[in-house]
């Protein structure tokens, strides 16, 4: 179980947002974690808190393939990300860097608190159950190690 507070943010939240290409000429996950989202609401890097959730509209992570904007997200604190839709290789990129997500159409309001239920693809604020999409197991399991990377390293006994 995920619980956070909300950030809430609307439609078609695109990679250049999360992390602006301006800060992609290092490899320094720290620094992209202290410029995420900046774009669309300055102060976030700086008030997030590990294990608050990111809840959006349709089309989160929209624009570019690059896989630094979930990694700035979870290096942020981000636990989770629900949203209405996600952009398909944003997604993917999330689920191989380890960044759970759901896929919900989620009432709620910044600040409240958010709890997040993978193994049945639900969301929960206040005393409201919102349905999401639930991931396969196959995903859930990558999730749970880790990411992609982490997941392969445990198939072959590495880790």
């Amino acid at each position: 179980m995920i619980r956070g507070k909300a950030w809430i943010f609307g439609d078609d939240v695109d990679t250049d947002v999360i992390v602006p290409g301006k800060y992609l000429r290092t490899k320094d996950t720290s620094l992209w974690a202290q410029h995420v989202m900046e774009g669309l609401d300055p102060e976030f890097a700086s008030q997030v808190r590990k294990g608050d959730v990111i809840v959006a509209g349709r089309n989160f992570g929209s624009g570019s393939s690059r896989e630094q904007a979930p990694r700035a997200l979870k290096e942020a604190g981000v636990a989770a990300v629900v949203a209405k839709s996600f952009a398909r290789i944003f997604f993917r990129n999330a689920i191989n860097v380890g960044l759970p997500l759901v896929e919900a159409e989620v009432e709620c309001q910044a600040g409240d608190v958010v709890e997040v239920d993978l193994s049945s693809g639900t969301v929960k604020v206040g005393d409201r159950i919102y349905q999401g999409t639930r991931l396969p197991d196959f995903l859930q399991k990558i999730l749970q190690d880790g990411g992609l990377v982490q997941h392969r390293r445990r198939q072959k006994g590495l880790a």
